[in-house]
């Protein structure tokens, strides 16, 4: 009798001690990731995981509309300009390289390449911190799969004002390269590829920022700072090109305020962010129309649309994107697809992708996608299941502006939104 219960004693010890040291953020740091891996794994075994669910049939004005339309939190009104032409410039330099920051492992904190690559950025103009101090604020769980470029940009605004910071989309290796000659390093999100898969099936794929700091003609390459990979990484051309296109050639500048008036110059048109986002409507448009069969070509149309609030027709450019075929973590990263869906009322299908990405998230880990399966649930009607959807979204992501918005909105006033995060 006393054996069982001395393994018993031992065993509950083992698990108490095994808990405990859990909860060294070090440990953890280095330990959660493997759980989480294992898990997922399971789960995808006994739940299958596969490729991003296609559009289901477009609601028509002749069925049923809700009584109430909520509506999220408000955005400018957007006026798109004529694109203005961009003046004519002397030739680039053969080859550029500019002094690389010192190293910044994102392997020290999981799924962290975007506070990682800006805390390299930062370095290039004398910050001194690291990683932590900026994912404590705008990544503070380690579970959390993403930071968006609206959240890098809002740390720097907040803490390090000194310095600015904008972000555009539609670079192309021309714009890269002018840059770097001009002494800009620039932040570009790209494509990841995992070592081994999360489940049965996995593709693979997912997002990650670089810092890019030169090119070579010679060897048509570009210079990289990779957090996960490490420094001075060589990218082909080809193969910048090839990863860029699914983030809609999305790059981010940090910069010194006496420098803005340089940039300006480079950017031309695209320094305005409507015409930049015009310039890429155009360009995006064309891709689909020179690339039927390119599923990033479409789903970059679509985001452009959203900007543009033009909804149904980027239900329509993701529905095609959906139908070539998506990577399947895209709506992880991306989510042009849920505004698109929620304001042209197909909800059906908003829940279906949500739903999805969530699975394919840790069944958590997606502020974005919880508070958009919250607006859902609460134009159907389900004011209970939405606010503990956005309370969810804030459990991943505290002071998310987004979540706090919706329940000070539609449930009772609860944050002070001026302290809140993108």
């Amino acid at each position: 009798m006393l054996k069982p219960l001395r393994i018993g004693l031992f065993g509950a010890g083992l698990l108490l001690l095994g808990l405990t040291l859990y909860q060294i953020p070090l440990v953890k740091s280095r330990v959660g990731w493997r759980i989480f891996r294992a898990t997922t794994y399971l789960n995808g075994i006994l739940h299958p995981l596969g490729a991003v669910p296609t559009a289901l049939p477009t609601a028509t004005d002749d069925g049923p509309r809700p009584a109430a339309t909520p509506s999220p939190r408000p955005s400018p009104t957007v006026m798109a300009e004529a694109p203005t032409p961009t003046p004519t410039r002397p030739p680039l330099p053969a080859r550029v390289l500019l002094p690389a920051p010192p190293f910044e492992d994102e392997k020290k904190f999981p799924n962290n390449c975007g506070p990682a690559t800006l805390t390299m950025a930062l370095r290039m103009y004398g910050w001194n911190g690291d990683q932590f101090d900026i994912s404590e604020i705008i990544k503070p769980r380690p579970d959390d799969r993403n930071v968006n470029p609206d959240e890098l940009k809002w740390w720097v605004e907040h803490n390090a004002g000194w310095l600015r910071t904008e972000y555009r989309v539609n670079g192309d290796l021309a714009r890269l390269k002018a840059l770097l000659a001009a002494g800009f390093a620039v932040i570009i999100e790209k494509t990841f590829t995992f070592d081994s898969p999360y489940w049965p099936g996995d593709d693979l794929w997912a997002a990650h920022y670089v810092l890019v700091t030169g090119y070579d003609e010679g060897s048509r390459t570009f210079i990289a700072q990779d957090a996960y990979h490490g420094p001075n990484r060589n990218l082909s051309y080809e193969r910048l090109e090839q990863e860029w296109e699914p983030f809609n050639h999305l790059y981010l500048l940090v910069f010194l305020p006496e420098e803005e008036e340089a940039l300006r110059a480079l950017l031309g048109s695209d320094w305005d962010p409507d015409t930049n986002r015009q310039n890429a409507l155009r360009d995006t448009q064309a891709a689909t129309r020179a690339r039927p069969d390119d599923a990033f070509a479409w789903f970059n149309y679509g985001s452009n649309l959203v900007y543009f609030e033009r909804y149904s027709e980027a239900v329509a450019a993701y529905s095609q994107a959906r139908k070539i075929g998506l990577p399947q973590r895209m709506m992880r990263y991306q989510f042009g697809p849920f505004i698109a869906d929620f304001h042209a009322d197909q909800l059906d299908d908003l829940l279906a992708i949500t739903q999805d990405t969530l699975d394919k998230a840790g069944y958590k880990w997606s502020e974005e996608a919880w508070l958009w399966k919250g607006y859902a649930l609460l134009r159907k009607g389900d004011l209970a299941a939405a606010r503990k959807a956005w309370e969810t979204a804030l459990s991943v992501h505290p002071r998310y502006c987004d979540a706090e918005y919706a329940i000070n909105t539609y449930i009772q006033p609860l944050y002070p939104l001026e302290s809140c995060i993108p």
